[in-house]
């Protein structure tokens, strides 16, 4: 098995494992803000988040930053729960008279991901000094794996309304509902665990 392999499935299997739900429940989210008709709306809200978390996970990688793991989980439910509320909140507005500013925001919940994407590549980095490409691979793992989550969430959306007629804007809210009750027990939970 090789290095690259190794790493980039790591980085893959951390989204798309049932360990991963917490970053794919925010990965849906981000699908949620912005119509199929303004994909590159999307996709420049999906790179703002992989800039942040890729920061925030070189700086943790090289030990620049380090937060207690307990808070960082709790911030990742944070996160998740503020973008549903905000979904929820501004439900029936257009999402895209508030670009500017979703682009900053999800910017900063990224560092926030990454911090907890740190943490497992660091338990299997161990003490190596070789950091840069398992760093690099680890990272590319994750994009692929995000994409591969907002393309299903996409093409799940597309199938309920053509097999089954449930109108998009139904399917949305369901799903939105349905994330932030989950984050909110998520972080409940891990804020009692911290405790």
């Amino acid at each position: 098995m090789t290095d690259f392999y190794l790493w980039f499935s790591s980085g893959f299997e951390h989204i798309v494992s049932i360990d991963g739900y917490d970053h794919i429940m925010f990965v849906a989210l981000l699908v949620f803000t912005f119509s199929i008709k303004n994909w590159s709306k999307l996709l420049v809200l999906i790179t703002a988040f992989t800039v942040g978390h890729s920061v925030s996970l070189v700086l943790s990688a090289y030990e620049k930053i380090n937060l207690n793991q307990n808070v960082v989980e709790i911030l990742i439910g944070f996160s998740i729960v503020v973008t549903a509320a905000y979904h929820l909140l501004n439900f029936r507005k257009p999402m895209y008279n508030n670009a500017a500013f979703l682009y900053f925001i999800v910017l900063f919940f990224g560092l926030i991901h990454g911090l907890g994407f740190s943490y497992f590549l660091k338990s299997m980095l161990g003490h190596s000094s070789n950091v840069l490409f398992p760093l690099l691979y680890f990272n590319l793992g994750i994009e692929v794996a995000q994409l591969f989550v907002v393309i299903i969430v996409l093409i799940f959306s597309l199938f309920l309304g053509f097999a089954f007629k449930i109108p998009y804007q139904l399917f949305k809210f369901i799903s939105i509902c349905a994330i932030c009750i989950s984050s909110i027990i998520f972080t409940i939970t891990r804020f009692i665990d911290y405790l």
